[in-house]
């Protein structure tokens, strides 16, 4: 599920907004002890990730379809993209932070149907004790009250959302998202749109010859039951937040 992009923000009452990262789009899926975290181009980076796998691996169901980014956050709590391609070594950064905005299935349950409200507040539950998987923050109510907060802490932009709003593929009217105008291009930030992090450059103190790329072996049933959700949320998709 994609959110459509506007050139102005809006209000309308009744939405929620959050905060939209500067990050790398990641489906994560646990079936029993085994974790997967899939891009849009369809390789698994639980490797790449390690303390995030482990984090999902913690969570307390056997299995989990979450949707979010992985971000890494300077002194200023800003999302900052280039360094998921390499961290500098002098700045103050958080480890990388899954930001999590949808729960699509849970202990073998398709969630996608419910609205979001539900799946929003199932997530708050799912991932109340964990330090590196964290709900999207919300901001406050009035849109061009969160604007403000957006230019004023130099956010990536928001995305607005109906709470009653189930999870569908592709592009959806349910969300709306506004960008700032490329304030960060020169820092390597806004203008980065479709493209990942290369392998091998995850920044001081991560090893730059990681074990390669693998898929997650699951049970065939699991597979199966899963499919659906994987292709219409993370295949199908094109993965851009």
């Amino acid at each position: 599920m994609h959110a459509t992009e506007l050139p102005r923000p809006f209000h309308r009452a009744g939405w929620v907004y959050e905060e939209k990262y500067d990050g790398w789009r990641m489906v994560a899926e646990k079936v029993d002890s085994q974790v997967s975290f899939t891009s849009r181009n369809g390789l698994d980076h639980a490797r790449r990730f390690p303390e995030l796998a482990k984090a999902v691996a913690d969570l307390d169901a056997p299995s989990i379809v979450l949707d979010g980014e992985v971000a890494i956050f300077d002194r200023q709590l800003i999302s900052r993209f280039e360094w998921l391609w390499a961290r500098p070594k002098h700045e103050v950064t958080t480890p990388p932070m899954y930001m999590v905005f949808d729960l699509l299935e849970l202990d073998g349950e398709d969630l996608r149907v419910r609205p979001l409200r539900e799946r929003r507040e199932a997530l708050e539950k799912l991932v109340a004790e964990s330090q590196l998987i964290i709900p999207v923050r919300r901001l406050v109510t009035n849109c061009l009250e969160a604007w403000d907060e957006v230019l004023r802490r130099n956010y990536e932009g928001m995305v607005a959302k109906d709470p009653d709003s189930a999870c569908t593929p592709g592009r959806t009217l349910s969300w709306l998202k506004v960008k700032q105008g490329g304030s960060r291009q020169e820092a390597g930030g806004f203008d980065h749109g479709e493209r990942e992090p290369p392998p091998g450059r995850l920044g001081e103190g991560d090893a730059l010859d990681y074990p390669p790329l693998r898929r997650a072996r699951a049970p065939a049933a699991a597979v199966a039951r899963r499919r659906s959700v994987l292709t219409s949320c993370s295949r199908r998709c094109t993965m851009r937040a």
